[in-house]
């Protein structure tokens, strides 16, 4: 059964489910005619390569909603001025909100601010549930050690292969290097996306070597 999420709930079932799909993570790629043709087409964060060697397109942009990075985009007066940010007909949040007493003393979660900077937009907003993360953890946690702390592109590209039918298309994933923050288990998703790839239901295009200008 695919997973309960509303992540196209906007969008008519019977193309959501069997739509062509690109994710595109922030390593560099260089697919970018590839990428505008999928369907629908989600990126991340900052989206490097926008408007240039990843395309042009976004359908869904997903913002990591704890931590500084968020905080940094609240303070920016001209966000919702980005091309991206203006470009994404729907913003997907990937943690539930944190209650208020375990966002103390330092705040971690901004969904709440969050929601208020991107509401005003009239666009969708999603957010990736508990429930989610706790499938994530569960099949990240034979291939790593203690309890694993899954990243957005794992949760974001989790939350999409589960939402997909049992006809669609395999999701198209550009631009995953699988490095990073050292608290994320890089290894054991690297993992399970080979895992996934081999059960058809997505496809891992290799890195370009170059990365795009700055």
């Amino acid at each position: 059964m695919p997973f309960d999420n509303a992540l196209f709930r906007s969008e008519p079932a019977d193309v959501a489910e069997t739509a062509s799909l690109a994710v595109v993570g922030n390593a560099p790629a260089t697919d970018a005619e590839a990428i505008d043709a999928a369907q629908y087409v989600v990126r991340f964060n900052n989206a490097a390569g926008f408007g240039g060697a990843t395309g042009s397109r976004v359908t869904h942009l997903a913002l990591v909603n704890r931590g500084g990075q968020m905080r940094e985009w609240l303070a920016d007066r001209h966000f919702q001025e980005r091309p991206v940010v203006r470009a994404t007909r729907a913003f997907i949040l990937p943690f539930p909100m944190l209650p208020e007493e375990h966002n103390r003393p330092e705040t971690i979660c901004w969904t709440r601010e969050a929601l208020a900077l991107l509401r005003p937009t009239g666009r969708p907003v999603h957010i990736l549930p508990e429930a989610l993360h706790e499938r994530a953890r569960t099949l990240l946690a034979p291939r790593t050690e203690g309890r694993p702390n899954p990243s957005t592109g794992f949760l974001v590209t989790l939350a999409l292969v589960l939402a997909r039918g049992h006809g669609a298309s395999p999701l198209q994933a550009y631009g995953f290097g699988f490095d990073g923050w050292p608290g994320h288990p890089w290894s054991a998703e690297r993992a399970w996306f080979a895992q996934a790839q081999a059960a058809g239901h997505l496809h891992l295009h290799p890195l370009e070597r170059d990365p795009w200008p700055r």
